[in-house]
């Protein structure tokens, strides 16, 4: 009873903006799908519109902590469910033949961000999670980077807000550009699957490329090549809280006192365990139970952690303070422009190199 007295109105509100949120994801203008945009970024805007007429809202007694568990536990609850939709064998059987493409693109990704961060003199946590956005997967690994490097909601704004720009362009120039230089309808997923961020914008670029290239089979093979991307949230955020707990220890030299365990992001290895589930339960052969786990719950949980980051997001964005977020715009997205093109020449490369670039489905 406490906890609801406490949070129940602020949570409220974020499930408000959510439900929002999703439904203007879910429609369609003329023949453009708002699923490009997609509840995330809808959430995010809506939260920041609500606090540039209300500046206080936030900050009413009665709201502010359930608006501060949305964006961070709601956050990592997100996450954790995300697990649910990856079933690893699946993922490394049909991924593997995209895994150089992979990991060459985060790779590139993440040093390009590490030197814009140092030529442009940029914050490093904000970097930090555009670098991570852009070569993962856009928001599920900024929501799951933020809790580790401890990113307040202003940073976690902009770095979305950056991320959603370069989906968007993605996927409206992709598909028709991809046919255009000579991708074979394998090669194009593969290229959708690691050159655009977010999962609902790689699935809006593929959809297209189905009609533009007249096969079926570039929406699955894409959206698989996306989730075996998805996999590297686990070794990079171990890698950033192992970090983050060097330097926490050697700075309370000075004082301070830090531990693995007060900074070490545990909701990762939930995250873990959900993936193993559903790769044990796929494993287990067809009957009633298999076929409501890998249909209807896995099918639920991937709605559920959509629209729990469509909560934080939108709790963030009240959170936020969207002038100053214009303001200091410019260099993020720059930033964020340069890992764009630097995913997608890549990408393009190790397909020309590797072979994959002009094969079919």
């Amino acid at each position: 009873m406490n906890f609801l007295k406490k949070n129940g109105l602020g949570i409220f509100v974020c499930i408000v903006i959510a439900a929002i949120a999703t439904f203007l994801a879910e429609l369609n203008v003329g023949s453009f799908s708002m699923e490009v945009i997609g509840a995330p970024v809808f959430a995010i805007l809506i939260g920041m519109l609500v606090t540039l007429v209300k500046p206080n809202f936030a900050t009413d007694d009665r709201l502010k902590d359930g608006i501060k568990f949305s964006s961070k536990k709601i956050l990592q609850w997100a996450v954790i469910i995300l697990g649910f939709s990856l079933n690893l064998g699946t993922i490394f059987a049909v991924g593997s033949k995209s895994l150089p493409v992979i990991l060459s693109t985060i790779s590139v990704s993440l040093i390009v961000a590490f030197l814009m961060m140092k030529a442009l003199k940029m914050d490093g946590k904000v970097s930090c999670l555009i670098g991570v956005g852009s070569s993962i997967c856009g928001g599920s690994a900024i929501a799951a980077t933020a809790p580790v490097i401890d990113a307040d909601d202003n940073e976690v704004a902009q770095s979305i807000s950056v991320i959603f720009l370069f989906n968007v362009l993605a996927a409206l120039i992709f598909p028709t550009l991809g046919q255009a230089i000579g991708f074979g309808s394998e090669g194009f997923a593969i290229f959708a699957g690691t050159a655009v961020n977010d999962t609902s914008s790689v699935t809006a670029c593929a959809s297209t490329a189905e009609s533009i290239y007249g096969v079926d089979g570039i929406l699955s093979a894409a959206v698989t090549v996306k989730l075996t991307r998805t996999l590297a949230i686990i070794p990079i955020t171990l890698v950033l809280a192992l970090y983050r707990t060097y330097k926490a220890k050697k700075d309370g030299k000075n004082g301070g006192s830090y531990s693995l365990k007060s900074i070490f992001p545990f909701f990762i290895l939930y995250f873990i365990a959900a993936a193993i589930a559903t790769t044990v339960v796929g494993a287990m052969g067809e009957n009633a139970f298999t076929v409501f786990y890998m249909g209807t719950f896995v099918k639920c949980m991937k709605w559920l952690a959509k629209f729990f980051i469509a909560m934080a997001m939108c709790a963030i964005g009240l959170n936020t303070n969207i002038v100053s977020l214009i303001k200091k715009g410019g260099k993020p997205i720059l930033m964020g422009f340069t890992c764009w093109v630097a995913i997608t020449l890549t990408s393009v490369a190790v397909q020309l190199l590797t072979g994959i670039y002009y094969t079919n489905i």
